[in-house]
């Protein structure tokens, strides 16, 4: 074995290397941007469930303001989801006849 043999041996190992070190470097990049990805979805998240109490809190206030039981609603809407998710559109009138304005 010669010193020509050796040389290219020693010119495909540093050419692999080079390869794989640029290789090494984009996924170091994509690590890192997907790390800001689920850094930026995390404080999103934490922004909805906050958002979310709040409503439910509005929600069951106003539920208890107009004696609703929360429980029977969010059963009744399990049900329904399992079913298909079909609802009940109909609206009621009230006691002077009028609507609530959705007809």
């Amino acid at each position: 074995m010669g010193f020509g043999s050796t040389a290219k041996k020693l010119q495909r190992v540093t050419d692999v290397a080079d390869k794989l070190y640029e290789r090494f470097e984009k996924l170091r990049e994509q690590v890192n941007e997907l790390t800001g990805t689920v850094e930026e979805t995390n404080d999103r998240v934490a922004v909805l469930e906050t958002e979310l109490a709040e409503q439910r809190a509005l929600l069951e206030a106003l539920a208890a303001e107009y004696d609703v039981d929360v429980e029977d609603v969010t059963a009744d809407a399990a049900v329904a989801g399992a079913a298909g998710g079909a609802t009940d559109a109909t609206v009621e009138a009230s006691d002077d006849g009028t609507t609530d304005g959705n007809d």
